[in-house]
């Protein structure tokens, strides 16, 4: 029985041996397959996003980094329809967009979606009413709140000499208020922010049009003690020295209790 045993060894020790190594060429196309892998579902699938400022607050922090949903509000398509978890947008849902004012082009936002098309849409005192249902809104910082800001808190309300206000807006919302309700066209959606006081949303530029809608922030997976203006600081060495600051404070300052933190 040994001897059996010592051939069966040896015969699978040959079979490792005979076992041709990785050649190089190999190497390089299971890596390229990787890295493709990879890119693709970092151009198409999910995309990493950085909270530059405060209006989402307590919801979404300065400095938070989340991955964000980009398939999901996509449209479906033929090939892809049942496979993929695609769904309508929904109040409620967070969402990450390209800012539909000329003068921000190019510019990511996100904000909370209030209004769907042929909603109707108007606060009283700050509080958010739809189609005549005052909102629970248990997600919201009241912490800067100006009870004395008519515009802000009795929307849709006359403009007053606001520099926030998009003069294209300024223009456009009066022929969308209906009774003193704003009422959302088709294709587009009315977000504010969770930072009510602070927030610079549909009310100061308007509705978010259907197509400019990028994805839906998953989940938080980074988050880091950011300065309010940091993200006002383009110089090259403004970004230098906040890396380096990034990398001597990654420990102590890193918020690790928001780590893996589900957006909702």
């Amino acid at each position: 029985m040994a001897k059996k045993d010592g051939k069966a060894k040896d015969n699978a020790k040959a079979e490792v041996d005979e076992k041709p190594s990785e050649t190089t060429v190999e190497f390089l196309a299971s890596l390229a397959a990787v890295l493709v892998t990879g890119l693709f579902i970092i151009t198409f699938v999910v995309q990493a996003f950085e909270i530059p400022s405060s209006s989402m607050e307590e919801t979404l922090l300065i400095g938070d980094h989340v991955f964000v949903n980009r398939i999901q509000f996509a449209p479906k398509t033929l090939w892809t329809g049942p496979l993929l978890p695609y769904r309508e947008v929904r109040h409620g849902d967070i969402v990450v967009f390209l800012h539909p004012d000329a003068a921000y082009l190019g510019t990511y936002v996100v904000k909370r979606i209030m209004g769907l098309p042929g909603d109707r849409i108007h606060l009283i005192n700050g509080v958010v009413y739809r189609n005549g249902e005052k909102l629970d809104e248990p997600y919201i910082d009241h912490d800067k709140d100006e009870p004395n800001d008519r515009y802000r808190n009795s929307f849709p309300a006359v403009a007053p000499e606001d520099p926030n206000i998009s003069p294209r807006w300024e223009t456009e919302l009066p022929s969308y208020i209906q009774n003193g309700d704003l009422v959302v066209p088709p294709g587009h959606y009315f977000a504010m922010g969770d930072h009510r006081g602070v927030s610079l949303d549909s009310r100061y530029w308007g509705f978010i049009p259907q197509e400019n809608i990028i994805g839906r922030p998953m989940f938080i997976y980074w988050s880091f003690e950011t300065p309010a203006d940091q993200y006002t600081k383009t110089g090259f060495g403004d970004r230098i020295g906040f890396l380096a600051h990034t990398v001597l404070h990654f420990f102590d300052e890193t918020r690790w209790g928001r780590t893996l933190k589900r957006v909702q």
